[in-house]
Protein backbone atom coordinates (compact mmCIF):
# COMPACT_ATOMS: atom_id res chain seq x y z
CA UNK A 1 0.00 0.00 0.00
CA UNK A 2 1.41 3.31 -0.59
CA UNK A 3 0.61 6.76 1.34
CA UNK A 4 -0.19 9.95 0.25
CA UNK A 5 1.53 12.54 1.06
CA UNK A 6 0.14 14.69 4.03
CA UNK A 7 2.50 17.72 5.69
CA UNK A 8 1.30 18.62 9.46
CA UNK A 9 2.12 22.43 9.99
CA UNK A 10 2.09 23.37 13.73
CA UNK A 11 2.06 26.09 15.96
CA UNK A 12 3.18 26.20 19.79
CA UNK A 13 5.36 27.13 22.44
CA UNK A 14 3.51 30.20 22.64
CA UNK A 15 3.84 32.81 25.05
CA UNK A 16 3.87 37.12 26.00
CA UNK A 17 6.30 38.86 27.70
CA UNK A 18 4.88 42.87 28.52
CA UNK A 19 7.35 45.61 30.04
CA UNK A 20 6.19 47.33 33.16
CA UNK A 21 5.59 50.58 31.73
CA UNK A 22 6.75 53.57 33.75
CA UNK A 23 3.45 55.11 33.57
CA UNK A 24 0.21 53.40 32.66
CA UNK A 25 -0.95 52.72 28.96
CA UNK A 26 -4.17 53.74 28.23
CA UNK A 27 -4.35 51.31 25.46
CA UNK A 28 -3.11 48.03 26.62
CA UNK A 29 -5.05 45.96 29.40
CA UNK A 30 -1.92 44.12 31.50
CA UNK A 31 -2.01 41.05 30.79
CA UNK A 32 -1.31 40.13 34.23
CA UNK A 33 -4.83 40.76 35.84
CA UNK A 34 -6.79 39.60 32.31
CA UNK A 35 -5.83 36.58 30.10
CA UNK A 36 -4.19 36.46 26.37
CA UNK A 37 -4.84 35.01 22.84
CA UNK A 38 -4.00 34.74 19.56
CA UNK A 39 -5.80 34.20 16.63
CA UNK A 40 -4.32 32.06 13.79
CA UNK A 41 -4.43 32.56 10.34
CA UNK A 42 -3.46 30.68 7.26
CA UNK A 43 -4.92 31.64 4.07
CA UNK A 44 -8.10 29.63 3.12
CA UNK A 45 -8.07 27.74 6.73
CA UNK A 46 -10.70 28.41 9.07
CA UNK A 47 -9.28 30.79 11.71
CA UNK A 48 -7.78 29.27 15.02
CA UNK A 49 -7.57 30.74 18.32
CA UNK A 50 -5.49 29.36 21.76
CA UNK A 51 -4.76 31.26 24.95
CA UNK A 52 -1.59 32.78 25.59
CA UNK A 53 0.12 32.07 28.41
CA UNK A 54 1.60 35.46 30.49
CA UNK A 55 4.96 35.55 31.56
CA UNK A 56 5.56 37.68 34.45
CA UNK A 57 8.22 40.27 35.21
CA UNK A 58 8.91 38.40 38.19
CA UNK A 59 9.32 34.97 36.79
CA UNK A 60 11.26 35.95 33.71
CA UNK A 61 14.74 34.95 32.95
CA UNK A 62 17.07 36.48 30.97
CA UNK A 63 15.85 34.64 27.76
CA UNK A 64 12.45 33.64 28.81
CA UNK A 65 12.90 29.93 27.49
CA UNK A 66 12.21 28.51 30.33
CA UNK A 67 8.86 29.85 31.19
CA UNK A 68 7.66 28.69 27.54
CA UNK A 69 5.03 25.85 28.02
CA UNK A 70 5.84 23.08 25.22
CA UNK A 71 1.98 23.08 23.99
CA UNK A 72 0.81 23.17 20.54
CA UNK A 73 -1.91 26.05 19.79
CA UNK A 74 -2.71 25.65 16.21
CA UNK A 75 -2.51 22.11 13.82
CA UNK A 76 -3.05 22.46 9.82
CA UNK A 77 -3.17 19.51 8.24
CA UNK A 78 -2.29 19.66 4.47
CA UNK A 79 -2.69 17.20 1.84
CA UNK A 80 -0.95 17.20 -1.40
CA UNK A 81 -3.86 19.44 -3.36
CA UNK A 82 -3.38 22.19 -0.30
CA UNK A 83 -0.22 22.15 -0.56
CA UNK A 84 -0.61 23.56 -4.36
CA UNK A 85 -3.26 25.93 -3.61
CA UNK A 86 -1.11 27.74 -0.81
CA UNK A 87 1.73 27.25 -3.20
CA UNK A 88 -0.08 30.04 -5.60
CA UNK A 89 -0.30 27.75 -8.67
CA UNK A 90 -2.18 29.27 -11.07
CA UNK A 91 -4.55 27.53 -13.23
CA UNK A 92 -1.70 28.38 -16.11
CA UNK A 93 0.86 26.52 -14.69
CA UNK A 94 3.04 29.26 -12.94
CA UNK A 95 2.61 30.83 -9.74
CA UNK A 96 1.83 33.50 -8.41
CA UNK A 97 4.27 36.32 -6.77
CA UNK A 98 2.77 36.89 -3.19
CA UNK A 99 3.96 34.98 -0.80
CA UNK A 100 2.57 32.69 1.56
CA UNK A 101 2.16 33.87 5.18
CA UNK A 102 0.94 32.96 8.46
CA UNK A 103 -0.90 35.68 10.46
CA UNK A 104 -1.26 35.74 13.93
CA UNK A 105 -2.85 38.49 16.34
CA UNK A 106 -2.60 38.88 19.50
CA UNK A 107 -5.14 40.13 22.41
CA UNK A 108 -5.22 40.85 25.83
CA UNK A 109 -8.87 40.38 27.06
CA UNK A 110 -11.16 37.77 27.32
CA UNK A 111 -12.40 35.74 24.19
CA UNK A 112 -15.75 36.08 22.56
CA UNK A 113 -17.63 38.93 22.27
CA UNK A 114 -20.76 41.45 24.08
CA UNK A 115 -23.34 42.97 22.05
CA UNK A 116 -21.31 42.51 19.00
CA UNK A 117 -18.02 43.97 20.11
CA UNK A 118 -15.36 41.73 20.07
CA UNK A 119 -13.89 41.60 24.33
CA UNK A 120 -10.66 41.47 23.80
CA UNK A 121 -8.27 44.17 23.15
CA UNK A 122 -5.16 43.96 20.16
CA UNK A 123 -1.98 44.20 21.17
CA UNK A 124 -0.36 44.01 17.61
CA UNK A 125 -0.12 41.41 14.82
CA UNK A 126 2.87 39.65 13.78
CA UNK A 127 3.46 37.23 10.57
CA UNK A 128 5.82 34.25 9.61
CA UNK A 129 6.89 33.33 6.39
CA UNK A 130 5.96 30.17 5.26
CA UNK A 131 8.07 27.92 2.28
CA UNK A 132 6.21 24.67 1.83
CA UNK A 133 8.33 23.77 -0.99
CA UNK A 134 9.87 19.94 -0.19
CA UNK A 135 8.26 19.93 3.02
CA UNK A 136 6.59 16.42 2.36
CA UNK A 137 10.14 14.73 2.59
CA UNK A 138 11.34 16.94 5.14
CA UNK A 139 11.28 18.83 8.31
CA UNK A 140 11.33 22.68 8.29
CA UNK A 141 11.54 25.25 11.42
CA UNK A 142 10.21 28.30 10.22
CA UNK A 143 10.34 30.19 13.42
CA UNK A 144 11.57 29.63 17.13
CA UNK A 145 12.01 32.30 19.67
CA UNK A 146 10.98 35.67 19.98
CA UNK A 147 9.08 38.65 18.29
CA UNK A 148 8.35 41.93 18.91
CA UNK A 149 4.81 42.93 18.92
CA UNK A 150 3.63 46.47 18.14
CA UNK A 151 5.22 49.82 17.11
CA UNK A 152 7.07 50.42 20.30
CA UNK A 153 10.93 50.94 20.59
CA UNK A 154 12.47 47.56 20.95
CA UNK A 155 13.42 47.82 24.43
CA UNK A 156 9.90 48.48 25.38
CA UNK A 157 7.78 46.66 23.13
CA UNK A 158 5.61 43.50 24.02
CA UNK A 159 7.84 40.30 23.08
CA UNK A 160 6.00 37.08 21.55
CA UNK A 161 7.78 33.48 21.71
CA UNK A 162 6.23 31.16 19.26
CA UNK A 163 7.55 28.15 17.11
CA UNK A 164 6.29 27.35 13.69
CA UNK A 165 7.43 23.60 12.30
CA UNK A 166 6.31 21.49 9.59
CA UNK A 167 6.65 17.67 9.01
CA UNK A 168 5.82 15.14 7.15
CA UNK A 169 2.91 13.64 7.66
CA UNK A 170 2.39 10.74 4.99
CA UNK A 171 -0.98 8.99 5.47
CA UNK A 172 -3.30 5.94 4.39
CA UNK A 173 -6.38 7.18 2.52
CA UNK A 174 -9.33 4.48 2.49
CA UNK A 175 -12.88 5.29 1.19
CA UNK A 176 -16.21 3.06 1.59
CA UNK A 177 -18.18 2.38 -1.61
CA UNK A 178 -21.56 3.34 0.18
CA UNK A 179 -22.89 3.71 3.52
CA UNK A 180 -21.54 1.14 5.95
CA UNK A 181 -24.61 -0.74 6.73
CA UNK A 182 -24.59 -1.41 3.09
CA UNK A 183 -21.57 -3.93 3.21
CA UNK A 184 -19.96 -1.69 0.59
CA UNK A 185 -16.35 -2.42 -0.48
CA UNK A 186 -13.42 0.38 1.20
CA UNK A 187 -10.94 1.07 -1.30
CA UNK A 188 -7.58 2.69 -1.06
CA UNK A 189 -6.74 5.88 -2.65
CA UNK A 190 -3.67 7.06 -4.24
CA UNK A 191 -3.79 10.01 -6.21
CA UNK A 192 -6.11 8.82 -9.01
CA UNK A 193 -6.19 5.50 -8.33
CA UNK A 194 -8.68 3.45 -6.62
CA UNK A 195 -7.65 -0.32 -5.07
CA UNK A 196 -10.13 -2.51 -3.65
CA UNK A 197 -8.70 -3.64 -0.13
CA UNK A 198 -11.30 -4.33 2.01
CA UNK A 199 -14.91 -5.68 2.11
CA UNK A 200 -17.80 -5.09 5.22
CA UNK A 201 -20.21 -6.97 6.02
CA UNK A 202 -23.37 -5.50 8.03
CA UNK A 203 -25.32 -7.77 9.95
CA UNK A 204 -27.94 -7.93 12.88
CA UNK A 205 -26.43 -10.01 15.92
CA UNK A 206 -30.14 -11.61 16.86
CA UNK A 207 -28.61 -14.99 18.95
CA UNK A 208 -25.73 -14.60 21.32
CA UNK A 209 -23.35 -16.68 19.20
CA UNK A 210 -20.28 -14.63 20.40
CA UNK A 211 -21.10 -15.42 23.74
CA UNK A 212 -19.04 -18.43 23.98
CA UNK A 213 -15.89 -16.33 22.61
CA UNK A 214 -13.58 -15.58 25.13
CA UNK A 215 -11.67 -12.72 25.87
CA UNK A 216 -9.05 -11.68 28.23
CA UNK A 217 -10.74 -9.64 30.97
CA UNK A 218 -10.22 -5.71 31.85
CA UNK A 219 -10.18 -6.14 35.04
CA UNK A 220 -7.84 -8.71 35.45
CA UNK A 221 -9.97 -11.03 36.98
CA UNK A 222 -8.67 -14.97 35.33
CA UNK A 223 -11.57 -16.78 36.96
CA UNK A 224 -14.54 -14.49 35.65
CA UNK A 225 -16.63 -16.20 33.60
CA UNK A 226 -18.26 -13.23 31.07
CA UNK A 227 -17.54 -12.91 27.75
CA UNK A 228 -16.76 -9.61 26.05
CA UNK A 229 -20.09 -9.21 25.31
CA UNK A 230 -21.38 -8.82 28.52
CA UNK A 231 -17.70 -7.46 29.91
CA UNK A 232 -18.47 -4.32 27.93
CA UNK A 233 -22.05 -4.03 27.56
CA UNK A 234 -25.52 -4.98 27.99
CA UNK A 235 -27.35 -7.44 25.79
CA UNK A 236 -30.41 -7.75 28.16
CA UNK A 237 -33.96 -6.53 27.17
CA UNK A 238 -34.29 -2.81 27.64
CA UNK A 239 -38.23 -1.44 28.31
CA UNK A 240 -39.01 1.80 25.51
CA UNK A 241 -37.22 2.83 22.53
CA UNK A 242 -33.69 0.90 21.67
CA UNK A 243 -31.36 0.30 18.79
CA UNK A 244 -29.20 -2.69 19.73
CA UNK A 245 -27.56 -5.59 17.94
CA UNK A 246 -25.49 -4.08 15.59
CA UNK A 247 -22.31 -5.20 13.92
CA UNK A 248 -19.63 -4.42 11.39
CA UNK A 249 -16.97 -7.14 10.03
CA UNK A 250 -14.48 -5.91 7.84
CA UNK A 251 -12.79 -8.79 5.92
CA UNK A 252 -9.41 -8.46 3.71
CA UNK A 253 -9.79 -9.58 -0.16
CA UNK A 254 -9.10 -13.23 0.88
CA UNK A 255 -12.69 -12.99 2.63
CA UNK A 256 -10.46 -13.27 6.17
CA UNK A 257 -12.21 -11.53 9.05
CA UNK A 258 -9.64 -8.91 10.08
CA UNK A 259 -11.52 -6.09 12.41
CA UNK A 260 -15.00 -5.41 13.66
CA UNK A 261 -17.50 -3.43 15.03
CA UNK A 262 -20.41 -4.37 17.69
CA UNK A 263 -22.79 -2.74 19.29
CA UNK A 264 -22.40 -4.05 23.02
CA UNK A 265 -24.80 -1.38 24.53
CA UNK A 266 -28.17 -0.30 22.81
CA UNK A 267 -28.74 2.75 22.18
CA UNK A 268 -32.08 3.55 24.52
CA UNK A 269 -34.02 6.72 24.37
CA UNK A 270 -34.11 8.70 27.84
CA UNK A 271 -37.03 8.19 29.94
CA UNK A 272 -39.72 10.48 28.62
CA UNK A 273 -37.82 11.58 25.35
CA UNK A 274 -37.05 10.07 22.17
CA UNK A 275 -33.28 10.82 22.47
CA UNK A 276 -30.41 9.11 23.36
CA UNK A 277 -29.11 11.02 26.60
CA UNK A 278 -24.65 11.60 27.70
CA UNK A 279 -26.02 9.99 31.07
CA UNK A 280 -26.72 6.51 29.12
CA UNK A 281 -24.98 6.30 25.61
CA UNK A 282 -24.46 3.78 23.87
CA UNK A 283 -21.30 2.17 23.18
CA UNK A 284 -19.71 0.01 20.31
CA UNK A 285 -16.37 -2.38 21.08
CA UNK A 286 -13.47 -2.38 18.07
CA UNK A 287 -11.82 -6.08 17.45
CA UNK A 288 -9.09 -7.06 16.15
CA UNK A 289 -7.89 -11.14 16.03
CA UNK A 290 -6.16 -12.88 18.27
CA UNK A 291 -5.28 -16.35 19.43
CA UNK A 292 -7.76 -17.61 17.53
CA UNK A 293 -10.71 -15.46 18.54
CA UNK A 294 -11.85 -11.71 18.65
CA UNK A 295 -10.13 -9.35 21.03
CA UNK A 296 -11.14 -6.27 22.28
CA UNK A 297 -8.77 -3.08 20.72
CA UNK A 298 -11.02 0.02 21.71
CA UNK A 299 -14.14 0.86 22.77
CA UNK A 300 -16.74 3.78 21.47
CA UNK A 301 -19.21 5.37 23.24
CA UNK A 302 -21.83 7.88 21.21
CA UNK A 303 -25.00 10.03 22.33
CA UNK A 304 -27.00 12.98 21.43
CA UNK A 305 -25.98 16.28 22.55
CA UNK A 306 -28.79 18.86 23.27
CA UNK A 307 -28.29 21.85 21.57
CA UNK A 308 -29.42 25.47 20.33
CA UNK A 309 -30.88 25.43 17.22
CA UNK A 310 -28.91 22.01 16.25
CA UNK A 311 -28.25 18.93 18.07
CA UNK A 312 -24.74 17.40 18.42
CA UNK A 313 -23.61 13.70 18.02
CA UNK A 314 -21.08 13.72 21.40
CA UNK A 315 -18.21 10.68 21.28
CA UNK A 316 -15.78 9.30 23.28
CA UNK A 317 -12.87 6.80 21.91
CA UNK A 318 -10.58 4.84 24.35
CA UNK A 319 -8.11 2.48 24.06
CA UNK A 320 -8.42 -1.48 25.39
CA UNK A 321 -4.49 -1.42 26.42
CA UNK A 322 -2.92 -5.37 25.99
CA UNK A 323 -1.71 -4.57 29.79
CA UNK A 324 -4.79 -6.05 31.27
CA UNK A 325 -5.93 -2.50 32.91
CA UNK A 326 -9.40 -1.95 34.11
CA UNK A 327 -9.33 1.96 32.96
CA UNK A 328 -9.37 2.89 29.05
CA UNK A 329 -7.02 5.06 27.80
CA UNK A 330 -9.30 8.00 26.28
CA UNK A 331 -7.81 9.14 23.13
CA UNK A 332 -10.88 11.47 21.09
CA UNK A 333 -13.81 12.88 22.85
CA UNK A 334 -15.61 15.57 21.21
CA UNK A 335 -18.99 16.32 19.16
CA UNK A 336 -20.02 16.20 15.69
CA UNK A 337 -23.12 18.10 14.00
CA UNK A 338 -25.78 16.27 13.61
CA UNK A 339 -27.12 18.08 10.54
CA UNK A 340 -23.85 18.91 8.51
CA UNK A 341 -21.58 15.98 9.70
CA UNK A 342 -17.60 17.00 10.21
CA UNK A 343 -14.77 14.85 11.31
CA UNK A 344 -13.56 12.11 13.60
CA UNK A 345 -10.59 12.72 14.70
CA UNK A 346 -7.94 11.17 17.10
CA UNK A 347 -5.21 13.79 17.02
CA UNK A 348 -2.49 13.15 20.04
CA UNK A 349 -0.66 16.42 18.99
CA UNK A 350 -3.71 18.80 18.26
CA UNK A 351 -4.74 21.95 20.75
CA UNK A 352 -7.48 19.69 22.20
CA UNK A 353 -5.55 16.52 22.63
CA UNK A 354 -3.57 19.26 25.87
CA UNK A 355 -5.86 18.22 28.40
CA UNK A 356 -4.71 16.07 30.87
CA UNK A 357 -5.78 12.59 31.90
CA UNK A 358 -8.12 13.25 35.54
CA UNK A 359 -9.54 9.67 36.49
CA UNK A 360 -13.08 9.84 37.03
CA UNK A 361 -14.69 6.55 38.13
CA UNK A 362 -11.89 4.10 37.04
CA UNK A 363 -11.94 5.36 33.79
CA UNK A 364 -9.37 8.60 32.03
CA UNK A 365 -10.84 11.57 31.00
CA UNK A 366 -10.08 14.86 29.79
CA UNK A 367 -8.80 17.36 32.01
CA UNK A 368 -7.09 20.95 31.96
CA UNK A 369 -5.12 22.25 29.17
CA UNK A 370 -2.36 22.85 31.51
CA UNK A 371 -1.01 19.64 31.94
CA UNK A 372 -1.46 17.82 28.90
CA UNK A 373 -1.40 14.26 28.43
CA UNK A 374 1.18 14.47 25.64
CA UNK A 375 3.39 16.47 27.72
CA UNK A 376 6.49 16.88 25.72
CA UNK A 377 10.10 17.70 27.49
CA UNK A 378 12.35 18.32 24.95
CA UNK A 379 13.70 21.97 25.05
CA UNK A 380 12.06 24.02 22.10
CA UNK A 381 10.21 20.65 20.61
CA UNK A 382 6.15 20.62 21.30
CA UNK A 383 6.67 17.52 19.99
CA UNK A 384 5.04 14.34 21.76
CA UNK A 385 6.25 13.03 24.93
CA UNK A 386 5.14 9.53 26.47
CA UNK A 387 1.70 8.99 27.12
CA UNK A 388 1.49 6.17 29.74
CA UNK A 389 0.79 2.73 28.01
CA UNK A 390 -0.16 4.43 24.56
CA UNK A 391 1.43 3.34 22.11
CA UNK A 392 0.04 6.08 19.51
CA UNK A 393 1.08 9.58 19.42
CA UNK A 394 0.81 12.93 17.02
CA UNK A 395 -1.88 12.13 14.26
CA UNK A 396 -3.35 8.84 14.39
CA UNK A 397 -6.26 8.73 11.83
CA UNK A 398 -9.69 10.96 11.06
CA UNK A 399 -12.66 9.72 9.16
CA UNK A 400 -15.42 11.74 7.95
CA UNK A 401 -19.35 11.41 8.90
CA UNK A 402 -22.26 12.50 7.03
CA UNK A 403 -24.91 14.53 9.06
CA UNK A 404 -28.53 13.62 8.89
CA UNK A 405 -29.13 17.14 6.23
CA UNK A 406 -25.90 16.34 3.76
CA UNK A 407 -25.04 13.74 1.53
CA UNK A 408 -25.75 10.63 2.66
CA UNK A 409 -27.87 10.59 5.73
CA UNK A 410 -32.18 10.09 5.52
CA UNK A 411 -31.95 12.07 1.80
CA UNK A 412 -31.12 9.05 -0.47
CA UNK A 413 -27.73 9.73 -1.89
CA UNK A 414 -24.83 7.71 -0.87
CA UNK A 415 -22.56 8.73 1.68
CA UNK A 416 -19.09 7.53 1.11
CA UNK A 417 -17.07 7.84 4.64
CA UNK A 418 -13.32 8.72 4.00
CA UNK A 419 -10.73 7.56 6.30
CA UNK A 420 -6.98 8.76 6.78
CA UNK A 421 -4.88 6.54 8.87
CA UNK A 422 -1.03 8.15 9.52
CA UNK A 423 1.51 5.75 8.28
CA UNK A 424 3.42 5.37 11.82
CA UNK A 425 0.01 3.45 13.07
CA UNK A 426 0.00 1.19 10.20
CA UNK A 427 2.22 -2.34 10.57
CA UNK A 428 0.13 -4.97 9.28
CA UNK A 429 -3.38 -5.21 7.46
CA UNK A 430 -6.00 -5.29 10.53
CA UNK A 431 -4.04 -2.79 11.72
CA UNK A 432 -5.96 -0.32 9.29
CA UNK A 433 -8.83 -2.50 9.17
CA UNK A 434 -9.66 -1.89 12.94
CA UNK A 435 -9.43 1.93 12.28
CA UNK A 436 -11.79 1.23 9.21
CA UNK A 437 -13.81 -0.36 11.63
CA UNK A 438 -13.88 2.63 13.81
CA UNK A 439 -14.85 4.96 11.33
CA UNK A 440 -17.82 2.22 10.42
CA UNK A 441 -19.04 2.51 13.77
CA UNK A 442 -18.95 6.41 14.27
CA UNK A 443 -20.90 6.92 11.13
CA UNK A 444 -23.61 3.95 12.26
CA UNK A 445 -23.86 5.68 15.62
CA UNK A 446 -25.02 9.05 13.60
CA UNK A 447 -28.11 6.71 12.37
CA UNK A 448 -28.16 4.77 16.17
CA UNK A 449 -28.49 8.39 17.77
CA UNK A 450 -31.30 9.64 15.31
CA UNK A 451 -33.95 10.69 17.04
CA UNK A 452 -36.64 7.92 17.68
CA UNK A 453 -39.27 9.62 16.76
CA UNK A 454 -37.22 9.72 13.14
CA UNK A 455 -37.61 6.32 10.85
CA UNK A 456 -34.08 4.79 9.56
CA UNK A 457 -33.11 3.39 6.46
CA UNK A 458 -34.25 -0.02 5.99
CA UNK A 459 -30.66 -1.60 6.29
CA UNK A 460 -30.78 -0.44 9.48
CA UNK A 461 -33.58 -2.58 10.68
CA UNK A 462 -34.06 -6.45 11.58
CA UNK A 463 -35.86 -8.03 9.51
CA UNK A 464 -38.63 -8.56 12.07
CA UNK A 465 -39.25 -5.09 12.11
CA UNK A 466 -39.95 -4.54 8.93
CA UNK A 467 -42.33 -7.45 8.56
CA UNK A 468 -44.15 -5.97 11.37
Amino acid sequence: MDPCPFVRLTVGNLALKVPVATKPARSVVHPSSSPCFCKIKLKNFPLQTAIVPYITPETQSPDGAAQVQNLVAATFHLSKSDLEKLAGKSIFGGSTTKKLQLKISIYTGRRGSTCGVNSGRLLGKITVPLDLAGTETRAVIFHNGWINVGKESKNNSARFHLNVKSEPDPRFVFQFDGEPECSPQVFQIQGSIRQPVFTCKFSFRSTPDHRNQRSRSLASEASCSRSWLSSFGSERERPGKERKGWSITVHDLSGSPVAAASMVTPFVASPGSDRVSHSNPGSWLILRPGDGTWKPWGRLEAWRERGGSTDGLGYRFELIPDSGAAAGIVLAAATLNCSKGGKFVIDLGSPTSNAAAASTNGRITPGSATSPACSPRGSGDFGYGLWPYCMYRGFVMSGSVAGECGSGKGNGKSNKPTVEVSVQHVNCTEDAAAFVALSAAIDLSMDACRLFSQKLRKELCPPQDLLS
